[in-house]
């Protein structure tokens, strides 16, 4: 392949010739010019170099670097002037005809890949292949690969558009006998709703043994078996290929954090069986995986029909990050709305000391500044005191610092607290409690459960170690 070095003209000093080979546009940049893009070029390899890959100025390369297959030549490009864009194509070229004329040979042993499985009124399921190298003819037993194994059709048809016209546009087919690679066709067959796009097809012959052509054309998914291992509980990625399958996969398991699970996958369009196929989520309680990531593909109506009466959702991109963009937006709305939710169950732990200097109300509402021994002060938060039986003080209904409200207050700060108990207004400071009594967050089980399941991510190390202190003095199981 070739590698194009876009963005030439970002060098400092460039002067723009427009569409221009990319060695008379350097011939006319200052000295100041070159050497910084020396410079950049050689960044890239090096850069290149680290990744396992040797690389150099395409017309610096000798004879020795074109014969060495791993050699990749670099092309200098602009592609908002275009500078450059010549030498790639002069090069794409040249290499087909010094490096790659061997792999361009037609030879008759078959190499046919398929590129899209689709529904056609009056054919049924039919399956656009491209037939590279050899020959297809009709009523050869052709081998598919399936997630669920290879699928072995009669070929009953053999179809290709009329000439100039596209496979994609509506019109008359062509039907043949034989096609001779290279060319594009259309399959028709019975049991082809499950072939998946990107992999390979193979026919089997008088002398063949059946066996060994299904594991050639099953070789493709077993060497990605392992990344196609789903979870119990996660989303359904469909995806148009099984290389697009395999590189979302990869960037929703190894690239996203926290990774994003999956338990189920496909390929090809979604229906209304990949629509119930994930709404089980809803059922185990995991309403938030009733989702369905769908990269480069079609969604029929129907299906979308009944995601929403299902309650699943469907996201659709051509680009795999925005896909991961949507869903995120769509898992933090979701963590927000539950956070709102369990606010009134879930209790931060800690503990907080009595400033006995400042003390400003003793009684219902009691206002006393405190300093935060341990953990995080939210308003919300029920106090009591262990040290009394676990007397309720009240709930925190406000916090102030330096004249200003806040929300928190952590480990170490001061601030002042008011203090509200409706069910006993009567407490009072100095009587029932005092500064030498610490303030506990009242924690239950329910308020920890709710912690662990919408604001884990919310507290430390440090504060975990607090909710197991606190759940021995509160006696929680």
């Amino acid at each position: 392949f070739v590698v194009a070095l876009n963005k030439v003209d970002r060098c400092y000093d460039w002067q723009v010739c427009p569409d221009t080979p990319i060695r008379d546009a350097l011939a006319k940049q200052s000295e100041g010019t070159i050497s910084e893009f020396r410079t950049r070029s050689t960044d890239a390899k090096i850069q290149l170099q680290e990744q396992g890959i040797n690389s150099n100025i395409y017309w610096e390369m000798g004879d020795d670097d074109w014969e060495n297959s791993d050699f990749v030549p670099l092309v200098p490009t602009s592609a908002v002037s275009g500078e450059g864009v010549q030498d790639i194509l002069l090069l794409l070229c040249q290499m087909a005809q010094r490096k790659l004329w061997k792999q361009l040979m037609w030879h008759a042993n078959l190499q046919c890949t398929v590129l899209e499985v689709k529904q056609i009124d009056g054919l049924g399921m039919t399956v656009d292949v491209l037939v590279v190298n050899g020959y297809l003819r009709e009523g050869d037993r052709a081998v598919f690969c399936t997630l669920d194994g290879p699928v072995i059709a009669e070929i009953r048809g053999l179809l290709t558009p009329p000439p100039s016209r596209e496979m994609r546009v509506k019109s008359e087919y062509i039907h043949h006998k034989e096609i001779k690679g290279a060319l594009g066709v259309k399959i028709i067959g019975n049991g082809l709703e499950k072939v998946m796009a990107g992999t390979s097809v193979l026919t089997i012959q008088n002398d063949d043994e059946e066996e060994d052509i299904k594991a050639e054309v099953m070789a493709d998914l077993s060497s990605i078996n392992n990344k196609l291992n789903v979870d119990k509980a996660g989303v359904m990625v469909q995806a148009s290929t099984l290389g697009a399958l395999e590189a979302l996969l990869q960037f929703l398991r190894e690239e996203t954090d926290p990774p994003i699970p999956v338990s189920a996958v496909g390929i090809g369009a979604i229906h209304k069986r990949d629509v119930t196929r994930i709404s089980i989520m809803n059922e185990k309680g995991k309403p938030e995986f009733a989702t369905i990531l769908a990269f480069d593909v079609d969604i029929s109506s129907e299906a979308r029909e009944h995601a929403e009466e299902m309650g699943v959702r469907i996201f659709t991109a051509d680009i795999i990050y925005h896909l991961f963009d949507q869903f995120t937006r769509f898992m933090e709305n979701l963590m927000e709305q539950r956070r709102q939710e369990a606010a009134a169950v879930a209790v931060f732990p800690s503990i907080v000391r009595i400033l006995p200097q400042h003390v400003f109300n003793q009684k219902d509402p009691i206002i006393v500044g405190v300093e935060v021994v341990e953990g995080i002060l939210k308003v919300g938060t029920p106090l009591c005191v262990p040290a009394t039986g676990g007397l309720h003080i009240g709930k925190v209904t406000s916090i102030e610092a330096n004249g200003r409200e806040q929300e928190t207050a952590k480990k170490g700060s001061s601030v002042a607290i008011k203090i509200v108990n409706e069910s006993n207004p009567t407490i009072t400071y100095g009587r029932q409690f005092d500064s030498t009594h610490c303030l506990y967050s009242t924690l239950s089980r329910a308020s920890i459960d709710a912690l662990k399941l919408n604001f884990k991510d919310k507290l430390e190390n440090e504060d975990w170690r607090l909710v197991v202190k606190l759940k021995k003095i509160f006696n929680i199981l």
